[in-house]
């Protein structure tokens, strides 16, 4: 009996040390101490290696035609106004990890970045400010580049 009551008290601890373990995991505030991002979350995304800064907001740049097919064709349905093909397209981006230059609520939105082979929307976003800037991303909001057109280089 007594065998049986430390096997569950082990079963629940291990449960609850899994679900801590994957909710700090989550999305939510992963500022430093200082309250500055930690590098890692400033680092450029893996696809197309940025080869400027961005002055308006000093994050990496990545020119629209070196980004995937699909960032390019969810460009296009933004600049038309839809139809999306996810109902959460168009949602206010809350910015909570701080990798974006700090808005007012609302100012950003995000698009899903079809994932070729994912089942769910997968990791890649389009993000959007109220004065036009666009940022991609491909690994979960971790890191941001600033989409700049071939003009603008």
């Amino acid at each position: 009996m007594i065998h049986r009551f430390a096997r569950l008290g082990l079963a629940l601890l291990a449960g609850l040390s899994l679900l801590l373990t994957g909710l700090t995991g989550c999305s939510g505030d992963r500022t430093a101490p200082g309250g500055d991002a930690p590098p890692s979350f400033r680092t450029a995304a893996s696809t197309a290696a940025p080869t400027r800064t961005a002055p308006s907001s000093g994050l990496p740049t990545v020119r629209e035609a070196e980004l995937p097919r699909e960032a390019r064709q969810t460009l296009v349905l933004i600049r038309s106004g839809g139809p999306f093909p996810y109902a959460k397209d168009g949602a206010v981006f809350s910015n909570f990890e701080r990798v974006l230059p700090q808005r007012k609520r609302g100012y950003y939105h995000e698009y899903t970045v079809r994932t070729p082979g994912e089942r769910d929307r997968g990791a890649r976003r389009i993000v959007t400010g109220q004065r036009g800037e666009t940022y991609y991303t491909d690994d979960h909001y971790q890191s941001f580049r600033e989409v700049v057109s071939d003009e603008d280089r």
